[in-house]
């Protein structure tokens, strides 16, 4: 199997403002603030009466923007569109309250437009007069804009926790290996899963030069159900081509062989071979890598656990492709996990791979525990701010 892939050092500092950046609490704060802010603007108003004006203020707003082109100038139809527009006007203004705020912004606005002839000059006073009734309009687009900065502030704060959740992971898990036994014999582990890797690789070449490459497609279906035998599926048209394609009898190097044939030197092999050429030819990476891997034992092992579980669903398989002797260097890696010794031996196998220099320093001097410490406020102050319920 591959390398497992070394934990992320994720530092502590990233996101928690120390390069003069806002943190993602401090913005989810901010944000809140911003939105109370806005709300209690409203709130002082009356909400009902903003959007009543802010509604009346966009109404009016529209109606000069629909205007301003068609009323001015001369001309019959400038007349018309001037009567409508002052018609219109006066009845939004009528409508309005006696008590509105700002109602005589409105009248004002009107009595810009009141005349025989506009220019766009008594537009311009007219968008003036209402310029009073505009910060109704804007306090409710604050609003809007508070409370898309409040969820986009608790998307990077849920998103800043989450880190914070790796990164603690990870500090514990430096802490865990610290108190690793650096000397431990870990060739008692190490010696029977490197027999076992070098054996079952050997008889997997020896399998695919014996098996039909549709057996060898029989055994990767089989190995969906088993989660720890992780090999691909093979793509549809090649699975089908092998299953029921008479090709499928030869062995995989054959196959890949006979795909470098000419056409009149594979059809003594094949009864088609085109078929032959557009299913093979085009899957020679997807054939070349059906190995042992996904059958072999990581260095360092998983916890005992998990080797017991590995090695259980790695048998039925190594039983198929291999003799006994195989099988039985299988069974020597899962009676390890029945040594007493054996997470001492696996905790200390870990921390000789995975531990990195600068880790062994920053665990000697404390760094880590002090890392880990800060992180765990910081994820704790995080959560509380997220639990506030805000409003939509």
């Amino acid at each position: 199997m591959s390398e497992r892939a070394h934990p992320s050092d994720a530092g502590p500092n990233a996101g928690d403002g120390s390069d003069g950046e806002a943190t993602p609490l401090e913005e989810l704060e901010a944000a809140r603030n911003r939105l109370e802010a806005i709300e209690t603007r409203i709130d002082d108003h009356g909400e009902g009466t903003v959007e009543e004006v802010a509604t009346a203020y966009r109404n009016a707003t529209r109606l000069l923007e629909d205007y301003v082109d068609r009323a001015t100038g001369t001309g019959r139809e400038n007349f018309q569109a001037y009567i409508e527009l002052e018609g219109k006007f006066d009845t939004l203004v009528s409508d309005l309250d006696d008590d509105l705020p700002e109602r005589e912004t409105f009248e004002d606005a009107l009595e810009a437009i009141d005349k025989r002839r506009l220019s766009e000059s008594d537009f311009e006073r007219a968008h003036e007069a209402l310029e009073p009734a505009a910060e109704y309009a804007d306090m409710l687009e604050e609003r809007e804009a508070a409370r898309e900065n409040l969820a986009q502030a608790r998307k990077t704060a849920s998103k800043r926790r989450r880190d914070l959740d790796d990164a603690i992971d990870e500090r514990e898990r430096l802490l865990e290996l610290a108190n690793a036994d650096l000397d431990a014999p870990v060739e008692r582990l190490r010696e029977p899963i490197e027999t076992y890797n070098e054996a079952v690789r050997e008889a997997f070449e020896d399998y695919r030069l014996e098996a039909s490459a549709r057996e060898v497609f029989d055994l990767l279906e089989r190995s969906q159900w088993y989660p720890f035998v992780s090999y691909e599926q093979p793509p549809d048209d090649l699975a089908r081509y092998v299953r029921e394609n008479s090709a499928g009898e030869y062995t995989i190097p054959q196959l890949l062989e006979y795909a470098d044939y000419s056409r009149s030197k594979l059809s003594h092999y094949v009864d088609s071979a085109d078929e032959l050429k557009r299913n093979v030819a085009t899957q020679q990476t997807f054939l070349d890598g059906i190995d042992a891997e996904p059958l072999t034992i990581d260095w360092p092992p998983g916890p005992a656990g998990e080797l017991r579980r590995r090695a259980r669903e790695y048998r039925p398989f190594v039983a198929r492709i291999a003799d006994e002797d195989v099988v039985a260097t299988l069974r020597a890696v899962r009676l390890l996990t029945t040594d007493a010794d054996y997470d001492r031996l696996q905790t200390a196998a870990q921390a000789v791979v995975q531990l990195t220099a600068d880790e062994r320093e920053r665990l000697a001097d404390g760094r880590v525990g002090a890392e880990l410490e800060k992180l765990r406020t910081e994820r704790e102050r995080l959560a509380a701010a997220l639990e506030v319920e805000d409003p939509v």
